[in-house]
């Protein structure tokens, strides 16, 4: 059992700090940190086959798909590499390289690493048709249209090798020299700065205006070549080939004849990479013939002729001034060390996480200490330890112990049994948790209303206009225009002005509009039940249609939605306990918004599928997949999207899906022909 609970627990973990990177472009712990917390799942789940979860991060490359742009399928799948921190386990992948070639002669092409977005890249008869992001490597963004402002990127070639149709794979980059132009011109607008380079690429590359994007000269390095009728042996040969059709091919890579000539590259770029013209995570050593790739195949995940060298995070000592908090909108507390400046991959940390009581505890830090800081992959900042270097001239510095009560409106804080956070209960009253709540509303994945940022829901609040969400749908036009409050950034001085123009007002009151006609699960996701993520919300409004059935659902009911455990089970029966929320949501639907789920059925036939949790795999000669769906949800059956155990029954059809044949006998779920399903309307 506990195995189970560790492998559930890791499993969670690692797709929370997926989603963060890959949804949001947030990286919450260094790369290094999340392939040792992946290491450590793959061995659990070798011992431990039976506890495998159908999400767990080991199946896939890591990731989920925004909505701003349509999703197309990658015609070649978009893998993720094998990594590693060290020389040894190089080592060992080229004993296994050698170990499957045999006695036949290989070579490596060493390639830089940048840090950017991966791109896919379509041609067809020597034309760009279409740009791809990778999202999760099955389906990407089509963001063509931006991708097209590239300079670097040709729109089209000429005499190259395969006119019809090829793929290009690049990495699509803000050069260092445009972040720092960017971030001088923010500043002197009395704007904030943009954050990091890779995040600013990440975030214009999906932007709607591709004016805005061709104006912050994006830029790419291409890496890989792909057709089907693919006329080149070798790695090297494509890469000539393409610089010579006139792609931005980095200059920096290598051809080299073993492992030790490749361990030299990585450190040769070890401290040359900083002068490069973006930022740089490591280096990806592959074999060079495409014929001995062949022989050497792919895992589920990755390709075993190719490995990417991870280089450690830039760390540096500092200055720990003081310890501030912050407040979520769960209630949440978490400690922020406030830093003496210092410079780290190429921004200015000032701050830097210090994640909960149990870590300050653990580095037993004081005020005045020398810490070191270092960015998580190159993105969040974070304190690893104290400097015992650096002179102690006070002895009696006084250590950092956590607060008592909430930083914002002084509540006695509680800690939950089993988890790290320390809560502020003050949930309604507490200011950052109101602002927090109405700014997790108002988000694109939930209402997506905009024009509310750069303090403008502060000015709301303090006017008395703003108590929770629903009151967006009740102040009207003359109520906030002309609203305005001046904001001093306090690591700056700098002071701006907030104000309620008129343009403003109506984005502001057209996206409040507009928000009536989002689906049930993105209101849902709105409401920011505690634990009910985005994926989990759209799973509870497949299951029980109406927020009526949601509400009066029982523990029992709760836990047998896929992917539902007891600690969010809890929660919504925690969070439809509470009268203040039902007059919430009351509100809302008074307002109009959706609180049904848009393929309800209307009618019932019978209850003969009642308490039924069905999956479906393959064709039927008497229903079609809507038809069959309509079927199991009008008499009474839950429909469900993959193979779990709390399936009831998997109906098979022809051709059915080898893999959900294999799961399901493996799990040992009931497996039943169209005839017998029928049958079941026939008593």
């Amino acid at each position: 059992m506990e195995s189970l609970e560790k492998i559930n627990a890791l499993t969670d973990k690692l797709n929370h700090y997926n989603l963060k990177y890959y949804q949001e472009a947030i990286s919450e712990i260094s790369d290094q940190e999340f392939d040792l917390l992946l290491k450590e799942l793959e061995k659990l789940e070798q011992a431990y086959p039976e506890y495998v979860r159908a999400d767990s991060p080991t199946h896939r490359v890591g990731g989920t798909i925004t909505k701003e742009f349509a999703t197309v399928k990658h015609k070649y799948p978009m893998l993720s590499l094998s990594n590693t921190y060290n020389e040894q386990e190089l080592i060992e992948w080229d004993e296994r390289i050698k170990k499957t070639l045999g006695e036949a002669p290989y070579e490596y092409i060493c390639e830089i690493k940048f840090d950017g977005i991966s791109l896919s890249i379509t041609y067809e008869n020597g034309v760009m048709k279409q740009a791809l992001t990778r999202g999760d490597g099955t389906q990407g963004d089509d963001i063509t249209t931006n991708v097209k402002t590239l300079k670097t990127l040709p729109l089209q070639v000429g005499d190259f090798q395969n006119k019809e149709t090829f793929e290009i794979r690049g990495e699509g980059f803000m050069p260092n020299l445009e972040f720092a132009r960017i971030n001088e011109e923010l500043v002197a607008d009395g704007k904030n700065p943009l954050a990091n380079p890779r995040n600013s690429a990440a975030g214009t590359f999906k932007m709607q205006d591709s004016a805005v994007v061709a104006s912050r000269n994006l830029d790419c390095y291409i890496y890989q070549f792909l057709s089907d009728n693919d006329s080149f042996k070798t790695h090297e040969e494509s890469l000539i080939s393409l610089k010579k059709a006139g792609f931005n091919i980095s200059a920096s890579w290598q051809k080299v004849s073993n492992i030790q000539e490749a361990i030299s590259y990585i450190k040769e770029w070890s401290d040359k990479r900083h002068g490069l013209a973006c930022a740089t995570d490591g280096i990806v050593i592959k074999i060079n013939s495409y014929a001995q790739r062949d022989d050497l195949g792919f895992t589920a995940k990755s390709p075993r002729w190719a490995i990417a060298y991870k280089y450690k995070a830039e760390s540096k000592s500092t200055l720990l001034k003081g310890v501030t908090y912050q407040v979520g909108r769960t209630g949440a507390v978490t400690p922020v060390a406030e830093l003496e400046p210092v410079e780290l991959s190429m921004t200015t940390v000032r701050r830097a996480t210090l994640h909960n009581a149990d870590e300050i505890e653990r580095l037993g830090i004081c005020i005045g200490d020398y810490v070191f800081v270092e960015k998580a992959g190159e993105i969040i900042p974070k304190i690893t330890g104290v400097d015992a270097s650096k002179p102690n001239a006070d002895l009696f510095k006084p250590k950092v112990e956590f607060i008592k009560n909430c930083p914002a409106c002084g509540t006695e804080l509680i800690r939950n049994e089993g988890e790290a956070a320390f809560y502020c209960t003050n949930e309604k009253a507490c200011p950052p948790q109101v602002k927090g709540r109405i700014e997790h509303f108002i988000q694109r994945k939930a209402l997506d209303i905009d024009s509310l940022g750069e303090g403008k829901i502060e000015i709301l609040i303090e006017n008395g206009l703003l108590k929770d969400a629903s009151d967006l749908y009740t102040f009207s036009h003359d109520q906030i225009l002309g609203l305005e409050k001046v904001h001093t950034d306090e690591l700056t001085g700098k002071s701006r002005r907030v104000s309620f123009k008129e343009k403003t007002v109506q984005n502001i009151l057209n996206g409040v509009e507009a928000s009536k006609k989002q689906p049930f699960s993105k209101v849902l996701f709105g409401l920011g039940i505690r634990f009910v993520g985005q994926t989990t919300a759209e799973k509870l409004v497949d299951y029980f249609k109406t927020i009526e059935a949601l509400e009066a659902a029982t523990l029992e009911q709760l836990l047998t939605v896929p992917d539902v455990g007891e600690k969010v089970a809890v929660s919504i029966k925690d969070y439809f306990s509470d009268e203040e929320n039902k007059a919430f949501i009351q509100k809302l639907k008074d307002a109009g918004l959706q609180f049904e789920a848009e393929n309800v059925v209307s009618e019932m036939e019978s209850q003969a599928l009642e308490g039924m949790i069905l999956l479906y795999t393959g064709t039927f000669k008497n229903y079609s997949r809507a038809e069959i769906e309509q079927k199991i949800e009008a008499n009474g059956g839950k429909l469900v999207s993959g193979v779990s155990k709390k399936l009831t029954y998997l109906i098979v059809g022809e051709s059915a899906g080898p893999s959900k044949l294999a799961k399901a006998e493996k799990l040992g779920v009931p497996m039943i022909s169209e005839a017998e399903f029928q049958a079941f309307f026939e008593k």
